[in-house]
């Protein structure tokens, strides 16, 4: 069953959406610059232009397909290109390369949850469509956090799984790549997806509010 289309809804979390995918992917060329690897860079991806950053499937079809037909929205941007033996460190890099998108959304979610405190001191014209747009940035990184922390490959989670891993266990983990769009999606249909990782967008969502004095 197609889903409502609300566009209000849609226009205030489209500012919060666009800055997660773009930080996350330009954080991961940053670090992967910092740790020896100028490949990013060299291919324009270290921008916070999200044209710079969309796959035309995965950031436009699949969520649109997804949101349509399913009470959920998944998707996923054009990863930065990395070229691991460029690190100076390897195992070092790679795990760190990995964090920095999820921690991105982390620090994200904390500063739109000063947005949300802040809210109230803003003309009054602007209170309430910025307090909104600030609960989208809360919940939208809370969940691109977790998310993307789940150790399973190709997510973020996943490779950092995999920097600490000695070689034979790594090449068997590394096996389960080719599959794990595939197990995310299945996940995400049969609820599993949610039930998972719930508790964790909640107790974010929680340590936000709290740090920040707000209730969201």
């Amino acid at each position: 069953m197609f889903q409502n289309f609300d566009l209000g809804i849609f226009l205030l979390a489209l500012v919060p959406v666009l800055l997660a995918i773009t930080v996350h992917e330009a954080a991961h060329g940053y670090a992967a610059r910092y740790w020896g690897d100028r490949t990013a860079e060299q291919l324009g991806r270290l921008t916070l232009n999200p044209l710079a950053h969309i796959d035309p499937i995965g950031t436009i079809l699949v969520p649109i397909i997804t949101f349509l037909l399913t009470p959920f929205l998944f998707g996923w941007a054009k990863p930065v290109p990395i070229v691991p033996r460029n690190f100076r460190n390897m195992r070092l890099g790679l795990r760190m390369v990995a964090v920095a998108g999820p921690l991105s959304n982390l620090v994200m979610a904390f500063g739109w949850g000063l947005v949300f405190a802040l809210a109230p001191h803003v003309p009054e014209s602007f209170q309430y469509p910025l307090g909104e747009m600030a609960k989208y940035g809360v919940l939208i990184n809370a969940v691109l956090f977790v998310l993307n922390m789940l150790p399973v490959l190709p997510l973020d989670g996943g490779r950092f799984v995999d920097s600490f891993l000695p070689a034979r266990a790594s090449m068997q983990f590394q096996k389960i790549e080719p599959y794990g769009t595939w197990i995310i999606l299945i996940l995400l249909v049969t609820g599993l997806l949610g039930k998972i990782m719930m508790p964790f967008v909640a107790g974010i969502i929680t340590l936000v509010s709290s740090v920040t004095g707000i209730f969201i």
